[in-house]
């Protein structure tokens, strides 16, 4: 437990600031939108787009699972969004597959177009609260460690 207060004041003071870890916090929830029916090959996208977008790894690694809490409701709401993006005559007929695989891989591209589209409005949700909590927080511990410095001097 004390390991896990460590790690997690660690985060919130990252180096870079907090749109460093709101930026990862945020690549980690919307890569997990699309993550679960490419059967976790999205997971690897998470490195590089944490080095590209100059993201934090653990908050997009904690961004990431609490994405897989969420995934669940969203499942629906990926697939509406994917059946409107995608075109309605579009069908998959892989030969020699029988015909409820090729339904489970429409619904898979429903969910995975679906998924990327809200992965990236959710990350877009969660990177600004994240950031503005962040910085309240530092602005606060800012302000009690100069209160602190003052009464320390006026005892001298």
């Amino acid at each position: 437990m004390r390991w896990l207060k460590y790690k997690y004041i660690m985060l919130l003071r990252a180096k870079g600031g907090a749109s460093i870890v709101a930026m990862g916090f945020a690549i980690g929830i919307a890569v997990e939108m699309f993550t679960l029916p490419t059967l976790g090959v999205a997971f690897v996208l998470i490195f590089p787009l944490c080095v590209l977008l100059r993201g934090n790894l653990p908050a997009a690694l904690i961004g990431f699972v609490i994405g897989k809490i969420i995934y669940i409701p969203m499942m629906y709401p990926n697939s509406k969004v994917g059946g409107w993006i995608l075109p309605k005559h579009l069908s998959i007929h892989l030969p020699l597959v029988p015909e409820w695989i090729n339904r489970l891989l429409l619904t898979n591209l429903k969910l995975i177009v679906g998924g990327a589209v809200d992965g990236v409005l959710l990350g877009l949700l969660c990177y600004f609260p994240i950031r503005y909590s962040l910085n309240v927080y530092k602005a606060r511990r800012r302000d009690k460690r100069k209160l602190i410095r003052a009464r320390m001097e006026a005892k001298v």
